[in-house]
C-alpha cells in the first residue's frame, strides 16, 4: 500500500488511529505506539532512534487525523507539530500484519530425511558460482536460512580456495579449535570427532557462550568405505515430538542440561536445555551432543522423569526413517544451520581409507546480515 486509493478511511479517538484498507481490513493503532514509532523522532541518516521511551508523554493524546497524498498526519493535543505516518509503512507494521519479513527467514521443516536425495531437496551449487554471481549466492543463502542446510560442489581442496568461499557467506569464528579445523583422524585424540569412530547425530559444542551459529564441512578426501554423512531437522524433530509426547517436550525445554569440553588448551562449560523456545513457544534452537553432556543437578525425584523424556528424543535421532544420509564427494561442501540441524557419520577405517574434511564456524548473525545486505543491494 503505498497511496490514499488503497485506503477507505481513517478515523480516531484520543487514543486510537484507525485504518479500513481498501481490501476490506481494518487496523488499529494506540496513540502510545504512534508516539514511540514517530519518524520525527529517528536520525535521518543512520534511522536510529533520538529519545527513549522517558522522553514521550506519558498519554498521548490523538487531537484529529487526516489523509494527505500517501500519508496520514496526526496532530497531537498540546503539540504544534503534527506528524506524518507513510501509509504503506503503516501497512507493513499493522498488527497481524507478516510486515517486512524477509524471505530466507520462512523456516521450511523437513521432518524425513530418510526419503530425501540431497541433490534434489536442497540447494546444490557450483561454488564458483556463488562467489562470482550475487543473485546466486543470495538463492543459495536463502535455502541455506530457510532449509538449514545447503552444498555447494566442485570447490578446490585448498585452505586458500575454502576461506575465500566461505567468507562470503558470514563471517569466520575463530575458538579453540582454530579458525579452519581439519577432521581426520589423530592418536589419542582430545575430541573424538578425530577418530575413526562413527558420530551419532548431534549439535556442536553446546558447552560454548554462545554457541557457533552455522558450520561449514568442505570434504577434502572422502573415504571410499565408510564415513557417510548423516543429517537430521532438529527443528522437525522437536515438533514431532511436541505433538507425539508433549510432556516429555515440555520437560526437555525446561530443563537446564550442563555440557562440558576439557583439553590442553580448552576448559569450556554451559546449560542449556536440548530445545530451546523463544518467548511465543517457537523452537529456536536444538543442543544435543551426548558426547560432551555432563553431570546432571537435578533432584533425585526429577532424574527418572528427565531420562525417559532424554530417551525419548534420542530414539528419534537413532531413527533411519529422520536421517539425511549421504557419501559427500571430494570438493563438496556443505553449510548448515549448527543449532538446527543435527550431524554425525558412520564409523571408517583411516588405515584403509584416508578421511579428510575441513571445517569452521561462522557467526549467526553475520550469514543473516549477508543475505539481508545482498537482497538490498539487489533490489
Amino acid at each position: 500500500m503505498n497511496d490514499t486509493s488503497l485506503v477507505k478511511r481513517v478515523s480516531s479517538t484520543p487514543g486510537t488511529l484507525r485504518v479500513e484498507w481498501a481490501d476490506g481490513r481494518a487496523s488499529e493503532f494506540l496513540s502510545i505506539w504512534l508516539s514511540d514509532n514517530r519518524p520525527d523522532h529517528r536520525d535521518a541518516f543512520s534511522g536510529q532512534r533520538l529519545v527513549d521511551i522517558l522522553d514521550l508523554p506519558l498519554e498521548p493524546r490523538i487531537h484529529s487525523v487526516a489523509m494527505e497524498s500517501d500519508s496520514v498526519w496526526i496532530q497531537w493535543e498540546g503539540q504544534a507539530q503534527a506528524t506524518g505516518f507513510e501509509l504503506s509503512w503503516l501497512a507493513r507494521h499493522a498488527p497481524g500484519e507478516a510486515g517486512d519479513r524477509a524471505p530466507e527467514l520462512a523456516t521450511r521443516l523437513w521432518l524425513e530425511g530418510g526419503t530425501l536425495e540431497a541433490s534434489k531437496a536442497f540447494a546444490w551449487t557450483a561454488a564458483s558460482e556463488i562467489r562470482g554471481d550475487p543473485a546466486a549466492r543470495l538463492a543459495w543463502l536463502t535455502d541455506l536460512l530457510r532449509d538449514g542446510i545447503a552444498f555447494l560442489h566442485g570447490l578446490p581442496c585448498d585452505e586458500a580456495a575454502f576461506l575465500g568461499t566461505v567468507s562470503s557467506i558470514g563471517q569466520v569464528l575463530e575458538t579453540n579449535y582454530g579458525r579452519v579445523f581439519d577432521v581426520h583422524s589423530v592418536p589419542q585424540p582430545e575430541n573424538l570427532a578425530y577418530s575413526d569412530l562413527g558420530l551419532g547425530l548431534h549439535t556442536d559444542n553446546p558447552y560454548r557462550e554462545p554457541v557457533p551459529g552455522f558450520q561449514a564441512l568442505h570434504a577434502v578426501v572422502t573415504s571410499l568405505e565408510g564415513g557417510e554423512s548423516l543429517f537430521a531437522d532438529g527443528f522437525a524433530m522437536a515438533e514431532h515430538l511436541r505433538v507425539t509426547e508433549p510432556a516429555a517436550f515440555k520437560l526437555l525445554t525446561q530443563t537446564a542440561v550442563p555440557f562440558s569440553y576439557r583439553s590442553k588448551d580448552a576448559d569450556l562449560y554451559a546449560e542449556r536445555p536440548l530445545i530451546q523456545l523463544s518467548c511465543d513457544g517457537a523452537v529456536i534452537a536444538v543442543h544435543y551432543n551426548s558426547r560432551s553432556i555432563a553431570p546432571l543437578r537435578l533432584p533425585p525425584r526429577d532424574v527418572e522423569a528427565f531420562y525417559a523424556s532424554y530417551r525419548l528424543f534420542a530414539s528419534l535421532l537413532r531413527n533411519p526413517r529422520f536421517q539425511l544420509r549421504l557419501r559427500l564427494a571430494d570438493g563438496d561442501l556443505v553449510a548448515f544451520d549448527n543449532r538446527r540441524i543435527l550431524h554425525g557419520r558412520t564409523a571408517f577405517s583411516s588405515a584403509k581409507f584416508l578421511r579428510h574434511l575441513r571445517g569452521c564456524y561462522f557467526t549467526r548473525d553475520s550469514v543473516y546480515s549477508e543475505a539481508a545486505l545482498l537482497r538490498r543491494k539487489l533490489s
